[in-house]
């Protein structure tokens, strides 16, 4: 039987529809070469040391610093950065003109802006009035565009509101890195720690110590943990700077808490819970005022001569605290803090003397800090 056109046009017709998209169309062939250009800065990546401080009684659990500053950009952002513009690429966000935003105390945005300078897009970042200077200048020299938040407002309002008026994409790492973030791959931290401490005759891991930030690194940690099944017994700890809303907030069950953004410690901490704080895969979180987070940090520079940021002084004070926890215990194993940035984007900050001064940062007591440290007591 024949349908006449007429018939075979209203049948169509009550089929379905078709409608163009009301979104330009973004070149495939340039994501496919921008997936080509992060695929091979992935391949090139070589792991970042993994290396034991030393330190007399730690000898059952010794503690394991993971050197991320050995990145490109400098920092444990990086890997972050990648997993960002990636996903952006897949999900369509990102085409080869699209100005990329971001909102960031200074680490992330300086990765992102050598990420998206490899792949000869435009960024502009939205930091905190109080970031360091070293961090505007890095974000600067990598090609990006720095736009400055107030104190009083939320940069990532901020941010959100610049990349609607400039037609830009903001990448926004504080929602995105939980689901951005590598935690299956071979090219995972997760995966690269575990495989580093098994050549250290260690089984695995039996804390791994880092702050929040976005909460994508930590939530990579704890998913690879229960991913794969001879890692039961690995844990994760989170140290937070006191005032964040994130240590109440995990110890309330209240994501509406708000706390105080820090401008000491930059990098860790929020002052009000982002999307991607996931408080049911911490084992255990630890709150520690910018006193003791300085001190570490310079500890760290003083007895071994390691230069490192705040944050970094924050996780090495965590696995110290998780490491005499062990021993009270009578527990074996070694404590893994994350590196996350070089000291020398704080030279001018939290390694000036008059700079904490003014800021009322006292160090006063803080040198043995092992010591000082055991007197907070944990379970």
């Amino acid at each position: 039987m024949e349908l006449s056109n007429e018939m075979g046009d209203r049948i169509s017709g009550n089929i379905g529809k078709e409608a163009a998209s009301i979104r330009p169309a973004i070149d495939r062939h340039w994501v496919a070469e921008a997936m080509r250009c992060l695929h091979a800065i992935r391949v090139a990546a070589a792991p970042t040391p993994l290396f034991s401080l030393t330190l007399t009684g730690y000898e059952d659990s010794p503690i394991l610093i993971k050197d991320e500053t050995c990145h490109p950009s400098g920092s444990l952002k990086h890997r972050l950065a990648h997993s960002l513009f990636e996903y952006g690429l897949c999900n369509g966000w990102i085409g080869p003109n699209t100005l990329i935003v971001e909102a960031s105390s200074g680490s992330t945005a300086i990765s992102e802006a050598w990420f998206a300078k490899a792949l000869n897009l435009p960024f502009v970042a939205v930091v905190p009035a109080s970031t360091s200077p070293a961090k505007i200048r890095a974000i600067r020299e990598a090609g990006g565009r720095v736009e400055l938040a107030c104190t009083d407002s939320d940069m990532c309002d901020v941010a959100r509101f610049l990349a609607q008026s400039e037609g830009g994409y903001f990448i926004d790492q504080f929602t995105h890195a939980a689901h951005a973030s590598d935690w299956r791959g071979p090219g995972s931290i997760a995966q690269e720690i575990c495989d580093q401490v098994a050549l250290l005759d260690y089984a695995q891991p039996a804390w791994i110590v880092t702050g929040i930030g976005t909460g994508g690194t930590c939530t990579a940690f704890a998913r690879h943990f229960r991913y794969r099944p001879g890692f039961a017994d690995s844990k994760l700890c989170v140290v937070d700077p006191e005032g964040s809303a994130l240590f109440e907030a995990y110890c309330t069950g209240d994501r509406h808490v708000s706390g105080r953004s820090n401008t000491i410690v930059e990098g860790i901490g929020n002052a009000k819970v982002r999307p991607g704080f996931k408080p049911e895969v911490i084992d255990h979180m630890v709150a520690l005022n910018d006193s003791v987070i300085v001190a570490t940090t310079r500890w760290l520079h003083r007895t071994f001569g390691l230069c490192y940021g705040p944050s970094t002084g924050a996780h090495v004070a965590g696995a110290l605290m998780m490491a005499q926890s062990m021993r009270r215990k009578g527990e074996k194993g070694c404590v893994v803090a994350l590196a996350g940035d070089a000291g020398d984007r704080y030279a001018e900050t939290i390694y000036r003397d008059a700079w904490l001064e003014q800021r009322g940062i006292n160090l006063d007591g803080w040198i043995n800090i092992p010591s000082r440290l055991a007197e907070i007591s944990l379970p």
